[in-house]
Order: C-alpha cells, then structure tokens, then sequence
C-alpha cells in the first residue's frame, strides 16, 4: 500500500468568506435599489393625492357658483380667471409645475367638467427622460 502525503487545503476559509461578501455585497445594494424605487413611488403617490384633493376642491367651489362656471374653464398653459388663480397658484405650490386644464362640455340639463392635472417627476437615474404622469377627474354640475 502506497502512502501519500496530504497536502494543505491553505486559503480555503480566506476564499469562502471573500465570496460570502460579494453575495452580501449584491443583495445590499438590490436593497438599497428597491429602497430608491419604494421611495419613488411614495412620491407619486403622494402627487396623485394632492391633485385629487386639489380637483375635489375646485368641483365643490364650481357647484356652488353654477352662475360663473364659464369663469372657471383653463386652457392648458393658459393664464387663470381672477376667480380661478387662486385655485390655481394653491395647487402648483402642492405639486411643483403642474400643468392645469379645465374644460366644460354644455349638455342637456348640466355640464361636463374635466379637470386635468399634469406635472413632471424627476428622470430616474440613469435615463434622461423626465416621466409627465397625468390625473383627470370628469365629474358633472
């Protein structure tokens, strides 16, 4: 029977702790990706509800001013009725930069309402595209 001399397995514990980092390695920073991306959508919301409130607020002031909702329509990009830039000034210092129209449609016995509000968030990283999100509320007076 032949002998043979066993050789050292030196550095093995070195190499299974360096792979151990680079496995924590990658799963933090999918953490924190999914961090940046939680937030983002946070944001979004957040939008989303200020001009919902802010489309309620004008729908409750229009219903009771029936004899001026000519005053109320916008065009986008337009320059607001003194009766509406209030509204209009309160609701872009909710959601910077908002793009406002509000359009009315006559029909038989009541009007259409539109209210649109557009704004633009920040590109994500790594693109240069900002993203326009956008929220219409249609209600009838």
């Amino acid at each position: 029977m032949i002998s043979r001399p066993m050789h050292r397995q030196g550095g093995i514990a070195l190499l299974e702790a360096m792979i151990a980092t680079v496995i924590l390695a990658i799963g933090l920073l999918g953490t924190i990706g999914l961090q940046a991306r939680a937030y983002s959508a946070l944001a979004d919301a957040d939008m989303r509800a200020e001009a919902t409130i802010a489309a309620d607020k004008l729908l409750g002031v229009m219903a009771n001013d029936t004899a001026n909702l000519s005053s109320y329509a916008l065009a986008a990009g337009g320059t607001p009725s003194t009766v509406l830039l209030p509204w209009v000034q309160e609701t872009q210092s909710y959601i910077p930069n908002a793009v406002i129209t509000v359009t009315q449609t006559q029909l038989t016995g009541y009007v259409q309402v539109d209210i649109l509000i557009k704004w633009t968030r920040k590109a994500a990283s790594g693109t240069t595209q900002a993203i326009t999100n956008q929220h219409q509320i249609t209600s009838y007076i």
